[in-house]
């Protein structure tokens, strides 16, 4: 095992958990606390697929992660306590699979021919928070990334590095000044509590 994938490891895991939570709050059965957490953990990187005509989506060909994120959400529905008390945690986790979810798309983006600086940045802003979008709409939440965090943004700076880092310093470099940057800015703003503002009701 690399070490990148362990970064993915544990992002797929905290994502599975995020998703599993939420279906527990919102008094989903088992089936629907499985389903949302997958939905977490891999809708991003299906949904990229999908838009890139990479078919079958690597999630289904390639299916570690999705079983493991099934893996995760029946361990937290059998015994959420625990985890919620873990909340900070799984937010550093979190920032881990946000860094690698966004690094990976927006280099799968290059690999593909994808090479122009809007897409790379857009397939990895989808990759990094698509699946906790669709989590939030399908749970009945405004999305996370729509209400004042530095979320979305953390991964958007990071995916700019990308492409310059990209050709000046290979493919290891790049990935994993990306991953540095969106983990380091996540948690950076998490920490201090900084946050987007928003507009003052008229």
């Amino acid at each position: 095992m690399t070490l990148w994938n362990l970064f993915e490891i544990l992002g797929t895991g905290a994502f599975a958990a995020s998703g599993a939570l939420m279906g527990i709050r919102k008094r989903f059965d088992f089936f629907g606390v499985l389903m949302l957490a997958l939905i977490t953990a891999v809708g991003g990187g299906i949904l990229r697929d999908g838009l890139m005509g990479n078919l079958p989506p690597l999630a289904l060909r390639f299916p570690r992660y999705s079983l493991l994120a099934l893996v995760t959400a029946a361990a937290v529905f059998l015994s959420p306590r625990p985890v919620q008390r873990l909340e900070r945690l799984i937010q550093v986790l979190d920032a881990v699979g946000l860094g690698a979810f966004t690094a990976g798309g927006g280099l799968l983006a290059i690999q593909r021919g994808f090479g122009e600086p809007f897409m790379v940045v857009a397939f990895g802003l989808l990759t990094g928070v698509g699946g906790g979008i669709l989590r939030d709409v399908l749970a009945g939440e405004p999305p996370l990334v729509f209400r004042r965090e530095i979320y979305a943004l953390a991964s958007i700076a990071g995916a700019l590095l990308l492409l310059p880092l990209n050709r000046r310093m290979g493919v290891e470099a790049a990935l994993y000044a990306c991953f540095a940057l969106v983990v380091s800015l996540r948690l950076f703003c998490v920490l201090r509590g900084i946050h987007l503002p928003v507009a003052r009701k008229g």
